[in-house]
């Protein structure tokens, strides 16, 4: 009977990392100290752990491996689907490197190398970009307060942006046809205008110059946004701002 091209069990993962860590010129023994794999050349230690699946229990092994030594690396079945897995899996080979483990690819199918090194173990630079810091920083600065519920996918998310334009729209619908400058004037902020002119969510229209009034999807779209929607409304008939808007 053929082979199957793809490991089905983890003992079938054994003799192609075995045989290229051999050919490497390394001693290698199995089930070692709780090692799946240990390999010997001089004082250099690998450890490698094997899994069917790249999961939470075999980054758990892995990662308890580096007691031992430095270079350890997980080895999985190659993807069936190589470029499909790379663009789906971005973000645990990401983990990987940031974890400093090594991974293995291990194929049976017949002309294809039986062991792929996806990369090495190798220390991790654990830079913070200051861009997207700060990016953070400000989104949480520019919202009024937590309108969010954190983990859900069933509502957009209400960001600055979307936040400020629910804030506009709750003015147009109160006010009426109104003027960028009123709103501001308001409370709006400086973007308003922006907002308005861009009219990303179609929640406005532009019935004359420098006028602007709510559209009939903005007045029913806002609906989904009640908290939002009733704290501004108060604002508006607590009469914040309008002082302002009149000089």
């Amino acid at each position: 009977m053929p082979r199957a091209s793809k490991p089905t069990t983890e003992t079938e993962l054994y003799r192609p990392v075995h045989d290229y860590l051999v050919a490497q010129g390394y001693t290698v023994r199995s089930e070692v100290k709780n090692c799946d794999i240990a390999a010997v050349k001089g004082d250099d230690l690998i450890v490698v752990e094997m899994k069917r699946t790249l999961n939470v229990q075999l980054l758990a092994q892995a990662v308890e491996r580096q007691k031992l030594s430095a270079s350890v690396y997980v080895a999985i079945p190659r993807p069936t689907n190589k470029a499909r897995w790379n663009a789906e899996s971005k973000g645990i080979r990401h983990l990987l490197r940031r974890l400093e483990l090594g991974l293995i690819l291990v194929s049976l199918r017949k002309g294809r190398l039986p062991v792929e090194i996806a990369f090495h173990p190798v220390p991790f630079e654990r830079q913070r970009r200051k861009s997207g810091h700060r990016a953070v920083i400000q989104e949480i600065e520019r919202r009024s307060g937590d309108f969010n519920e954190g983990g859900s996918c069933r509502r957009k998310i209400v960001t600055a942006y979307r936040e400020n334009a629910i804030r506009i729209a709750c003015c147009l619908d109160s006010l009426g046809p109104t003027s960028p400058k009123a709103l501001r004037a308001l409370g709006t902020g400086k973007k308003t205008l922006d907002i308005l002119y861009h009219n990303v969510y179609a929640w406005f229209e532009r019935i004359d110059k420098g006028v602007y009034a709510l559209s009939a999807k903005g007045r029913t779209e806002i609906g989904q946004y009640p908290e939002l929607v009733e704290h501004y409304r108060a604002q508006m008939a607590a009469g914040e701002g309008i002082a302002d808007s009149e000089g």
